[in-house]
C-alpha cells in the first residue's frame, strides 16, 4: 500500500493539503476512529505533535511516514489507521501550531487596535521561527481547522475598533502577516545559507569587505558610501520599524473613517 505525499515545487515549498475531506474530518473530529486494533498508546494527537517535533528539529524533507512510524515506534501501516498521509498530515500540524499562540478567551486581546496588531505580528514572528517549516508550505488555500479560525476570530476582536468594513479589516491581516512573512523568510534563507556552507555571517561579510571598501572609496556609490557605519547594524530594530510603518498606515484610514 502506497500513499502519494504532497506536491512540491521547485523551491522546495509544499501544499499542505491532501484529501480535503479527509483532512476536514480529522480536524474536526468527525471522522471515523481506527477501527482494527489501533496500538495501545497510539493517538492522533499524538501522531501530530512528533511529526511537529520532527520538521522543527529537521525541516519538512526529514518527514515521512516511515520517518514518523520509526519515531514513534510503530508500523508504517498502523500510521494510516489514523490518517491517509503526509498531505493531510501536514494539515493536522499546520493547525496544531496555529494553536498554540492563540489568547484562551477573546478577553485576552488588547481593547486598542494598535496594539491588537502589534501583539498579532509579534506573535506570529514568534512562531513562524519556532516552526520554520511553515514557511515552506503553500497556505493559499489551508484546509480551515478550529485553530485557524480562532486565530481568525481573536484578531478581528482586536481590529473591531478600527471602523472598517469586512474587506478591509481582512485586508489589514493580510498585509500584516505578509510583512511578517516576509521577514522572517528573510532572516530563514540567512540562516539556511549559513548552515549549508558553513559560513557564518560575520565572515560571509568579512570577506566581501575589502571589495567593498574599494567600490565606497571609488566614488561610483556616494549614497551608500554616506552612510553611517552602523546602518545595517543589528542595533536597529527594522520589524519594529516595519511594523510601526505600517500600523502608521493604518492609522491614516483609520482617521477618515472616523470622519465621515
Amino acid at each position: 500500500m502506497t500513499k502519494s505525499g504532497p506536491a512540491a515545487a521547485a523551491d522546495g515549498t509544499t501544499t499542505g493539503s491532501g484529501d480535503i475531506a479527509r483532512s476536514l474530518e480529522l480536524l474536526w473530529g468527525t471522522g471515523e476512529r481506527p477501527s482494527r486494533g489501533p496500538r495501545p498508546g497510539l493517538t492522533l494527537d499524538r501522531i501530530v505533535a512528533t511529526a511537529v517535533d520532527v520538521a522543527d528539529a529537521e525541516g519538512l524533507a526529514a518527514l515521512s511516514m516511515r520517518r514518523l512510524a520509526a519515531e514513534l515506534g510503530t508500523g508504517t501501516m498502523s500510521l494510516y489507521r489514523y490518517v491517509p498521509g503526509k498531505g493531510e498530515l501536514l494539515d493536522l500540524m499546520l493547525d496544531r501550531v496555529q494553536g498554540e499562540p492563540l489568547a484562551a478567551d477573546a478577553s485576552q486581546v488588547p481593547d486598542d487596535w494598535r496594539r491588537a496588531i502589534d501583539e498579532m505580528a509579534r506573535t506570529y514572528r514568534d512562531n513562524l521561527r519556532a516552526h520554520p517549516w511553515l514557511l515552506k508550505i503553500n497556505q493559499a488555500r489551508t484546509v480551515l481547522g478550529p485553530s485557524a479560525l480562532r486565530g481568525m476570530e481573536l484578531a478581528l476582536t482586536g481590529l473591531k475598533d478600527m471602523g472598517l468594513d469586512g474587506p478591509e479589516l481582512i485586508g489589514v491581516i493580510i498585509t500584516v502577516n505578509s510583512y511578517v512573512e516576509g521577514f522572517v523568510r528573510t532572516e530563514s534563507h540567512a540562516t539556511e545559507a549559513a548552515r549549508e556552507t558553513g559560513l557564518g555571517h560575520e565572515a560571509f561579510w568579512e570577506n566581501q569587505r575589502p571589495y567593498l571598501e574599494r567600490a565606497m572609496l571609488s566614488g561610483a556609490y556616494p549614497r551608500m558610501a554616506a552612510l553611517p557605519h552602523d546602518a545595517f547594524g543589528d542595533e536597529f530594530d527594522h520589524f519594529a520599524f516595519g511594523l510601526g510603518r505600517l500600523v502608521d498606515g493604518f492609522e491614516v484610514l483609520v482617521r477618515e473613517r472616523a470622519r465621515k
